[in-house]
């Protein structure tokens, strides 16, 4: 919602713990280009992180990658995600 953009979910795996988040139009990409000898860098990686930072504050760890970018050459950018686990707090013996 911040960017103003709704991604679509798509490609659920059979164990249902992965899924493909599809933006149409991602507006971190406008105006920007890749010069040739940085064409492996990928721009948009500050959404992975911000996905999975939002994700471990709500106690859930995930893997999350960029599958696809529209920088790339794509017709769409695409992010994997996939829950690894449930993060359990841990308190220090007496805290509570």
């Amino acid at each position: 919602m911040y960017l103003g953009i709704t991604p679509s979910i798509t490609n659920w795996s059979p164990a249902g713990d992965e899924f493909s988040l599809i933006l149409e139009n991602n507006p971190l990409v406008d105006f920007v280009e890749l010069p040739d000898n940085h064409s492996s860098l990928i721009y948009s990686n500050l959404l992975c992180g911000v996905l999975r930072g939002a994700l471990e504050m709500v106690q859930m760890a995930v893997d999350v990658k960029f599958v696809q970018d529209t920088l790339k050459g794509d017709g769409v950018t695409e992010i994997r995600m996939k829950f690894v686990r449930r993060i359990e707090d841990n308190l220090p013996a007496g805290e509570e």
